[in-house]
């Protein structure tokens, strides 16, 4: 009995097992799902997006992934954070493939050079990519002959050498930024700009498998069937940075800042737009750092608020109001340093804005105004002018009786008893008063 209990335990045994290498060894011995992260910018590229997208590199790197692809949609930005984001992608450990989408985005200008500068660039359908000559410095966006052909040359030597590490089209990436041309997905994919026209990210995989890209750490071979699809959010920090960075809000912030900071000022102790206005003004200038900011712009919108405080204190009749006003439209077309379109305060927000603030402004002047026009019901001038009736003879001294007080009062004429009386000045606690005809 004993040698057939130990045949059938053996026989267990070598059933289990069989059954374990069974299930396991096959899963043991598929392949590892591919993994792509993805992230998304459709704004100006500005330093948080510039930090946004190499700490999504650092970090898909970091998880082993197989690739990120950046779905691009923006009207360009800050050739600094440009260039950061471009050596980002140049130097990266693990594919990076920049996807311009979806349909109607574009990627203009700084967009340019990052898409060319990504191991796979890819468009959707109904896309454009152009447009990426260097805008200028200084006021008003301009510059000197020299310092122009300076800055032309310097983008177009840096555009064909990421061009030609890439094995895209040099020529076109010249005149991209020579001639401001612009051009669709599938003339870019004809003109071998881009490498992949793509419907969606799911169609992008299937046409990016087994395709063979050179990374910092040498060539990988791209798996992407089946792929694993891991969608990266911008952390709070970074998108609220990404949004105040803006140059429409940090304009709006400045003047919300330096309002609520008016406000406090002319009616101390209201506390609230104290509070309101410092913490936009931080803000706005953490954002204007981040941007090309030109300074006389700020001076001249600092300039106009001194000229509405100005009114309060000094009757000019309007006259410093409307210097303000003026003022603070110089200021704010003046405010930004650069003639791409989005770089500058859009005038779908300057009108309102200076609007509102201008009427905003002459409110407050106007009702402070007339405070300061208003009589005064208390005090030495609060008795000036009001009427009264004698209670007995006032010459050289007597008694009157105003407002239901009783008061100590002179006269240069005589006056009987019971006569009606009005207050001329006052003098401590003697008024000096006369008789109403």
């Amino acid at each position: 009995m004993k040698k057939n209990e130990q045949g059938i335990v053996r026989w267990i045994v070598v059933f289990m097992l069989c059954i374990f290498f069974g299930t396991y060894g096959s899963a043991w011995g598929a392949e590892k799902q591919p993994v792509f992260d993805v992230v998304t910018v459709d704004a100006t590229i500005t330093p948080p997006i510039a930090e946004y997208l190499l700490q999504s590199i650092q970090e898909s790197s970091g998880r082993s992934s197989d690739g990120l692809i950046i779905l691009l949609d923006t009207p360009g930005g800050l050739d600094s954070s440009m260039r950061e984001i471009a050596k980002g992608i140049l130097n990266a450990p693990l594919p990076v493939i920049v996807f311009v989408h979806p349909a109607g985005a574009r990627a203009a200008s700084a967009g340019v050079i990052i898409t060319i500068a990504a191991h796979v660039a890819a468009m959707t359908p109904g896309t454009n990519i152009g447009a990426a000559h260097p805008v200028g410095i200084g006021i008003g966006g301009q510059m000197d002959k020299t310092m122009a052909e300076k800055v032309e040359k310097d983008a177009v030597a840096y555009v064909k050498g990421i061009a030609k590490k890439r094995g895209r089209n040099e020529e076109w990436a010249a005149n991209s930024v020579l001639k401001s041309e612009s051009i669709t997905a599938e003339e870019a994919l004809r003109l071998g700009v881009i490498d992949v026209v793509a419907s969606d990210v799911h169609q992008l995989l299937v046409q990016l498998d087994n395709r063979r890209v050179e990374t910092s750490k040498g060539e990988r071979i791209l798996k992407t069937r089946n792929a694993l699809i891991r969608q990266k959010d911008m952390g709070m920090r970074l998108r609220i940075l990404s949004v105040v960075s803006n140059p429409n809000i940090a304009y709006i912030l400045l003047l919300v800042g330096l309002a609520g900071l008016y406000f406090e000022f002319a009616n101390p102790g209201v506390i609230l737009p104290g509070v309101i206005g410092g913490m936009s003004l931080i803000l706005a200038f953490f954002a204007l750092q981040t941007l090309p900011v030109n300074y006389a712009g700020v001076l001249l919108i600092l300039f106009a608020v001194i000229l509405f405080i100005a009114e309060i204190k000094i009757i000019s009749h309007g006259l410093l109001t409307v210097g303000g006003i003026v003022s603070l439209v110089m200021g704010s077309l003046l405010l930004y340093d650069s003639s791409e379109p989005a770089m500058r305060v859009s005038l779908q927000v300057l009108v309102p804005t200076v609007t509102i603030l201008s009427l905003f402004f002459a409110a407050v002047i106007s009702l402070v105004v007339k405070a300061q026009l208003r009589r005064k019901h208390t005090g030495k001038e609060g008795m000036e002018g009001v009427e009264g009736v004698t209670v007995t003879e006032v010459s050289e001294q007597g008694k009157v009786l105003i407002k239901g007080e009783y008061w100590n009062a002179v006269s240069d004429r005589r006056i009987e008893e019971g006569k009606r009386i009005r207050v001329k000045t006052v003098e401590g606690l003697t008024l000096n008063v006369e008789e109403i005809d």
